[in-house]
């Protein structure tokens, strides 16, 4: 995406007095390390769990990310370099260290502000959401986005801290980036808000059809892939259970699953032996409020259901009402069974699945698209595990609308709220992702925070959403309280005192 900066760059091995503090050097390193493994782990994950979102060679997505990880850092280091034009040695070494990281080349430094006035015309060019649409778009990786975020800005202060002081147009640039990010971070929440206002709305009075896929595509199936090997097997399972155990509540759902885990082995035992072995079915209704970690669990029960050989694959493609039906009448069949294809030998997620469902049972897109789900899981019950998620209540009365369904979602799995504590206990987790300090006074704080938002909950109430949220609050406000100190210390850069948290 970037050759262009590798072409201007001359490889040399001279470097550049340091007059940068080891600690900002270090802390700079590190992060730029963070910020690579960020865009190669999304990468793999995307390719691993939705690899459908992928346009072009799901192969090729991992240089597209790592493209986009080097053009993200020389943005940053340009749009601060360029505030003010004035290379002081602390300016030039920590320019020479980024590059060096992007391209594995050193430069002499008396190339390098030639080098890159040359290039940041073309800096200019690389705009802020390309750099990070893969976290706005891709749901897979949306919870990563705050994780980059923190990154971006503390790459950022550093640069700019580097020669000891900040410049009011370095902060000018600091609070322009502030923004960018908080852009993209906007617009993500806006798209996710709109696609759950567009899964809870009927769909209007259709229009006749323009085109009907022939009942062979329709039926088409995925091609097939090789089998995983037992050891591979045993791998992925083991893994999945670790990650079940170490989610933090839901003890009534892992004890569901692991009840359900039991029994499956029991079953294969049996087999065996010979043995009658009842025909089961493992389609699965999860109610609870937003947060409650539905998709995280879906997830993992796919691995589970994989590394025990009852799917082969074990992807899980996740969609909702706007994923199964179309906008004009004859087209809601061939969406879902495009939805069902990707998920063959693995596992179909559908939130807010109650909205294919009105109280009135007027909405004939929905019915189509359940008539085609039932009908597929039917033809397909050896290779498709469906899971059905929204609230309660909904959930309950979409099950009582139908007996296709209520016959084939026999087992539920309710997902409570979290407590205080297992809010703040999320909250850690993403501060020890992030490198992020908790003193005990901000511990006291949160948790007063959290038990105010649980005393005053109603249906919209976020659960683990609102523990994300608070911490993307609190870390842009710690960014604001300390971005006129100086020196900064790492102390600094990673503690979150008790102001930096909103009181709700």
């Amino acid at each position: 995406m970037i050759d262009w900066i590798k072409n201007l760059l001359e490889q040399a091995e001279s470097k550049s007095p340091e007059t940068v503090s080891p600690q900002i050097t270090l802390l700079l390193r590190e992060s730029l390390e963070n910020c690579e493994k960020l865009f190669r782990t999304s990468a793999f994950i995307v390719k691993q769990e939705c690899p459908h979102l992928i346009k072009g060679d799901p192969n090729k997505f991992l240089d597209l990310m790592v493209d986009l990880h080097r053009g993200l850092l020389v943005k940053i280091l340009v749009e601060i370099a360029e505030s003010d034009r004035n290379w002081n040695p602390a300016e030039c070494e920590v320019a020479m260290l980024i590059l060096h990281h992007v391209w594995s080349v050193r430069i002499d430094q008396a190339d390098l502000a030639l080098a890159l006035r040359r290039v940041s015309d073309r800096a200019e060019k690389l705009k802020w959401r390309s750099l990070l649409k893969p976290y706005i778009e891709m749901p897979p990786i949306h919870d990563k986005l705050t994780d980059l975020s923190t990154i971006i800005m503390r790459v950022a202060n550093l640069v700019a801290k580097a020669d000891g002081t900040v410049e009011s147009c370095e902060h000018a640039v600091l609070r322009r980036i502030q923004a960018e990010v908080d852009k993209a971070m906007n617009e993500q929440h806006q798209r996710q808000q709109r696609q759950s206002n567009s899964a809870k709305t009927n769909s209007s009075i259709g229009k006749q059809a323009i085109a009907t896929a022939d009942s062979e595509s329709q039926q088409s199936a995925l091609v097939a892939v090789a089998e995983l090997t037992e050891q591979e097997r045993k791998t992925r399972f083991d893994r999945a259970m670790q990650e079940l155990n170490q989610l933090i509540g839901l003890s009534p759902v892992k004890k569901d699953i692991c009840e359900l885990v039991d029994f499956l082995k029991i079953q294969s035992a049996r087999q065996t032996h010979g043995l009658a072995t009842p025909q089961v079915s493992l389609h699965t209704v999860f109610e609870g409020n937003p947060g409650t970690g539905k998709t995280t669990v879906a997830r993992i029960m796919a691995d589970i259901f994989c590394g025990l050989g009852i799917i082969n694959t074990g992807q899980t493609v996740e969609t909702d009402r706007s994923g199964l039906v179309a906008q004009y009448a004859g087209q809601t069949g061939p969406k879902t069974n495009e939805r069902v294809d990707e998920a063959l030998d693995g596992v179909l997620f559908i939130d807010e699945a109650y909205t294919l469902v009105t109280e009135q049972g007027e909405d004939a897109y929905g019915v189509e698209a359940i008539q085609t789900l039932l009908k597929r899981m039917e033809d397909d019950r050896d290779r498709l595990v469906v899971i059905l998620a929204g609230y309660p209540q909904p959930m309950e009365r979409m099950l009582r609308s139908n007996p296709g369904l209520s016959s084939r979602f026999q087992r539920t799995f309710k997902f409570p709220d979290y407590s205080a504590n297992e809010l703040l206990q999320i909250f850690y987790n993403m501060c020890k992702r992030n490198h992020y300090r908790v003193p005990k006074e901000t511990q006291r704080k949160l948790h007063a925070t959290f038990q105010t938002h649980i005393d005053r909950k109603d249906e919209h109430f976020g659960n683990g959403r609102l523990a994300r949220n608070i911490f993307e609050e609190s870390i842009r406000h710690m960014a604001s309280r300390i971005i006129s100190v100086s020196p900064l210390t790492r102390e600094l850069l990673s503690t979150l005192e008790p102001e930096d948290i909103a009181t709700a």
